[in-house]
């Protein structure tokens, strides 16, 4: 139960529903034993009337009747306050259950991107959907039965007392072997419980990824090398499943069995003192049997119970894992922080935590508010890791990056980035219309705004080509469109932002030299006041840039404007001869 105490807090927050719940409970349970008790009764009349030839027929008529109305209406009133008691206490637990799942789609929001390379998306999907319903059956159908379990025997067991002390205790001696099976069972039903949860993370990724990359396996005709993976991988889930069933299993008739003996307990003892003396009425065994099948319920939900703690305890485990993951990228200035755009990097050095690849070394170099800054390199050169640096997805290793004078990390997180337009290099589209996608960056914009920044971006007319023209629903990761269809509709969504530093990172590679060349002079106009930095390998996006860097293996070995780089005798004036010739050959 450790891992299930984080849930606490959700308890304190719904205090007023549980005690409620647990009023209601008290409740109910009272007025259920009205059954017994009446019964019991009705016997003894039965009795006395065999016995008393003076007690008339209309007598013991009437009082049978009494009787008979006052169970309905006990039992009616005792059925209406359980409905109050799982709309009380299922309720909250549906609010806790939503509750959890904001908190952990914060803490992914939070996390930051080295954590989404170390773990797979289907793994994240499974924790936040079947492991957090896991716990809702914990914190809700659970914790109710336990309540109701424990209010009922308490009870019971007292009315049992009052009426006879040592039947009770024969009637409850199967427990202690009871109380064995149950922790026995419980903890063999977590362990297997924790692995199947394991399993169905397996395959939850593994489906993700196929179903994300169908379009290749299609093209590679992998189709049934695949399914045969899955088979496999399906085969071990089933098996930890059917292992956890099988112990899980034996609850119920182990349950039914000791009930089954309880009531045998009672019916022999109870007939062995009511032969005695001992127990003056005969109802007197069957108001016992009563109270022996009244637990009936609540002693067979204890392995039910028992299965649902087991499981949603190492369904939190597996939640607290990730909750309990401070990100890396705090944001240490909840204050408001203007941001005008002047960037300069201080010796920055940057090395992958993951591979241990070391992408930026000593890198210096200043951007001023209004300036364009251009970063060609070879694949793999560092050129991203600025871009990425920038918005803060990851904090230098080695230097500083300074914003308006200050520190980036004492810069508030949230109006850095939301001071940032980023087109990244491998354009991310929702599953959405595509005006809602160019909106994405932002939500309040009108028709006319979209409309604009589609035609700054070149695409209007693409658009306008489909049916529903805007109003189109792009496919999964924007599969509808092409490829320079979707950087386009990728550099609309940067430009409605109106930020003040616009990066556009390599997102013209999908797009014919005269589209790109009508983009950047549109962005030209677009970008007069603003700080914009552009990656690219081809050096048409770069000679209109008021700076350009050349990056090799993490370090800059140029740098000036395109006029002074073409006249040195570098890598850049190689790349601009061999990128002119191959225009001139188009």
């Amino acid at each position: 139960m450790k891992e299930l105490r984080y849930l606490n807090k959700y308890f304190i927050q719904y205090k007023f529903s549980f005690l409620l719940g647990i009023i209601i409970t008290i409740v109910a349970q009272i007025f259920s034993l009205f059954t017994p008790k009446l019964i019991s009764k009705s016997f003894k009349a039965i009795e006395d009337f065999a016995k008393d030839e003076t007690i008339s027929k209309s007598f013991i008529r009437q009082e049978l009747i009494s009787d008979i109305l006052l169970i309905i209406a006990t039992t009616i009133i005792a059925g209406f306050l359980t409905f109050l008691m799982r709309q009380t206490l299922i309720v909250m637990s549906r609010h806790i259950e939503f509750d959890l799942k904001n908190e952990v789609f914060r803490q992914y929001e939070n996390l930051s991107q080295n954590f989404y390379k170390q773990n797979r998306t289907g793994d994240l999907m499974n924790r936040i959907s079947e492991d957090v319903s896991k716990v809702r059956m914990y914190v809700g159908p659970a914790v109710m039965y336990t309540i109701n379990t424990v209010i009922r025997f308490a009870i019971v067991i007292v009315y049992m007392f009052n009426v006879s002390p040592r039947l009770t205790l024969y009637t409850l001696l199967p427990l202690p072997l009871l109380s064995y099976a149950i922790f026995k069972i419980s903890s063999e039903i977590n362990k297997r419980s924790t692995i199947f949860q394991q399993y169905l993370s397996k395959v939850s990724s593994f489906t993700q990824e196929i179903f994300s990359g169908i379009r290749v396996i299609k093209a590679y005709s992998l189709e049934d090398q695949h399914q045969n993976n899955l088979v496999q991988l399906a085969d071990e889930s089933k098996s930890k499943s059917l292992s956890l069933a099988r112990i899980q299993a034996l609850f119920g008739p182990l349950m039914m069995a000791l009930i089954g003996i309880s009531n045998l307990v009672v019916i022999y003892f109870g007939g062995l003192m009511y032969i005695n003396g001992t127990i003056k009425s005969i109802g007197t065994i069957a108001e016992f049997i009563l109270y022996v099948n009244m637990l009936t319920w609540p002693v067979a939900s204890l392995g039910w119970v028992s299965s649902m703690v087991q499981e949603a305890e190492a369904s939190q485990k597996r939640i607290n894992e990730f909750l309990k993951i401070e990100p890396e990228i705090q944001n240490t200035n909840p204050g408001k922080s203007i941001i005008e755009g002047t960037i300069t990097f201080e010796n920055v050095s940057y090395t992958y935590e993951d591979t241990n690849i070391k992408a930026l070394e000593n890198v210096t170099f200043t951007v001023h508010k209004g300036e364009t800054l251009a970063i060609l390199g070879k694949t793999g050169s560092g050129k991203s890791t600025i871009v990425s640096l920038i918005s803060r997805l990851y904090d230098v290793t080695q230097g500083h990056i300074v914003i308006d004078g200050k520190e980036i990390s004492t810069v508030n997180l949230h109006d850095l980035r939301n001071s940032i337009g980023i087109v990244p290099q491998d354009a991310f589209l929702f599953s959405d219309t595509i005006k809602n996608n160019i909106k994405f960056g932002k939500e309040n914009a009108t028709d006319e705004e979209v409309h604009a920044a589609a035609k700054s971006a070149v695409v209007h007319d693409n658009i306008i080509g489909f049916s529903k023209q805007y109003e189109t629903i792009l496919g999964e990761r924007g599969i509808t469109l092409s490829g320079g269809q979707k950087q386009r509709v990728s550099i609309a969504r940067a430009i409605i932002k109106d930020p003040e530093i616009l990066l556009f990172d390599d997102c013209l590679s999908a797009v014919d030299t005269e589209t790109e060349e009508t983009i950047l002079n549109n962005l030209l106009e677009i970008c007069r006041d603003k700080t914009t930095i552009i990656v690219s390998h081809r050096v048409s996006s770069a000679k209109n840039a008021d700076r350009i860097i050349i990056l090799d293996e993490g370090r800059i070995i140029e740098q000036g404007s395109h006029n002074q780089l073409i006249n040195e005798d570098g890598y850049y004036a190689a790349l601009y001869l061999k990128q002119l010739s191959e225009k001139e050959l188009q």
